[in-house]
């Protein structure tokens, strides 16, 4: 007989360990605390409107990708369209397009910074020569940090010589490569980098691990893509998938105990019902583990793991609206990132990352309306008392709406607004204190000082933004297989 295996968190990367396991006829059993499946990248609905709450660019469902190797594995169908431009991005004094095509990309920014023309190929050919490497050392989905003999057998298999070419960079951020090619003094390409990078990668050029941030601003080229619907759409198929192949997900189950019994464990949700899993998967930040486990269970956790959970996360704002069609400039790109700051300042509605749902796309809006998704990162430690939370709301939705009209100045006339601020978000993904986003790829996170999918106890494994590799779809979807692939040791893979 199979072991049992619980689910804690219908994000994604708990709901892609459960479809791997489920295919392979693992007892899975799902538990997800709000009435959504997706976490992070989950929706809500008001009226005739679905609204993603979070991630909304798709990527990793190019050939190759993540999602497409899950998705041809566990038979899914996602509807997408691949971007030809992937967003606008509107600087105080101008506004570039993000290509998806390399070279289109390099040929127009050399347009729009003639004087850097020279600099601005070399910088992106070696972006894109490092970013191959990396890929070609991922395509196997190695483990960082390697904790065991096999984990690190498979990741020295993973190498080749073009690997050795990594090693002089992974000590260095990536403004060393922006210095390399005499681009750090040029202040609009320097934003228009940091804002892809604080997207992606949850912090600025200045900080960013340099290996990671090669193959942040590579992925963009690699496929971008707009997902009917929303990224939502990722997680309810590979909930239905789990259904399928015989497994059991739940929706308004918070979990509030695990604890160890005998050689398993028992999971124990807010109604009082008692779950008996040979395995458990916790798909929740670390910041959760210290109040799920018995003070004695929590001492066993990774020291890594322990220490990072103690580190704040960033929290974001955010903004929904449903406006009528007619009231949006036509031909609008279905995604923006608008800078207001002149110096560059990449948090607390300086930076915005903006998503118009497509005008075919029946999911979210009725014929003939729209919907509209705005983010920021915010500081979650000046959100801490009621009074301070309160009026930072109100200066955010202000200058939220400033920069919004940047694209759609007539976004006033529209239908909802909706604001999302750090204790909604708590309420909606469990998240302690609404941090999202996992922990940014600096030099002190990414790659070997990442946290391990094994948490120190037998059976209990990690996946999620806050454990390797990392934020995003992506990343979750890789620490979930890889949860999978050590529950059933090694014995399965993706083609």
């Amino acid at each position: 007989m199979h072991k049992q295996v619980v689910v804690i968190g219908g994000g994604v990367g708990g709901l892609t360990a459960g479809a791997l396991l489920a295919k392979h006829d693992y007892e899975v059993k799902v538990l997800e605390a709000s009435r959504e499946w997706g976490g992070c990248a989950g929706k809500f609905q008001r009226h005739l409107y679905t609204f993603p709450v979070g991630a909304t660019l798709g990527m990793g469902f190019e050939h190759g990708g993540i999602h497409e190797r899950i998705g041809m594995y566990l038979g899914l169908e996602i509807e997408k369209v691949s971007l030809e431009k992937i967003m606008k991005v509107h600087l105080p004094h101008r506004t570039l397009i993000y290509y998806q095509d390399r070279y289109q990309h390099i040929s127009y920014l050399q347009k729009q910074f003639p004087h850097k023309a020279k600099n601005i190929r070399s910088f992106y050919e070696n972006v894109f020569r490092i970013a191959k490497e990396i890929r070609k050392l991922m395509q196997s989905l190695p483990v960082l940090p390697p904790l065991t003999v096999g984990e690190w057998s498979r990741l020295v298999s993973s190498l080749n010589f073009g690997s050795l070419k990594l090693l002089p960079y992974f000590h260095q951020s990536f403004s060393y490569l922006l210095k390399k090619h005499s681009l750090l003094d040029e202040a609009d390409f320097l934003h228009f980098v940091d804002g892809q990078l604080i997207d992606s990668m949850q912090t600025t050029s200045e900080n960013c691990s340099m290996l990671i941030g090669c193959l942040a601003l590579d992925i963009y080229h690699e496929g971008a893509f707009y997902v009917n619907g929303g990224l939502y759409k990722v997680a309810e198929a590979l909930q239905k998938s789990i259904k399928a192949n015989g497994g059991k997900t739940t929706l308004g189950r918070k979990v509030v105990k695990i604890e160890r019994d005998n050689d398993g464990w028992i999971v124990h949700d807010h109604r009082g019902n008692r779950y008996r899993a040979s395995d458990v998967v916790c798909n929740a930040p670390v910041q959760s583990l210290k109040s799920l486990l018995h003070d004695e269970d929590y001492q066993h956790i990774h020291k890594r793991a322990k220490e990072k959970s103690e580190l704040p996360q960033w929290g974001t704002f955010s903004m929904y609206f449903a406006i009528d069609e007619r009231d949006l400039p036509q031909k609008v790109e279905l995604f923006h990132q608008v800078l207001q700051s002149e110096q560059g300042e990449m948090t607390e509605g300086n930076h915005l990352f903006i998503s118009v749902s497509h005008p075919d796309d029946r999911f979210r809006a009725p014929e003939g309306k729209r919907t509209i998704t705005a983010s920021t990162h915010i500081d979650l430690s000046k959100w801490s008392k009621k009074e301070a939370y309160d009026l930072q709301k109100q200066v955010l939705e202000k200058k939220m709406v400033t920069g919004i009209k940047t694209i759609i100045p007539s976004i006033e006339k529209a239908e909802h607004q909706i604001s999302g601020a750090p204790k909604a978000w708590e309420r909606f993904t469990s998240r302690p204190n609404g941090g999202v986003g996992g922990f940014p790829q600096t030099l002190d996170h990414a790659l070997f000082n990442s946290i391990s999918h094994r948490s120190g106890l037998q059976g209990l494994w990690l996946c999620g933004d806050t454990v390797f590799p990392g934020a995003g779809t992506i990343g979750v979807s890789v620490s979930g297989y890889h949860v999978f692939q050590s529950i059933t040791s090694h014995r399965h893979t993706l083609p």
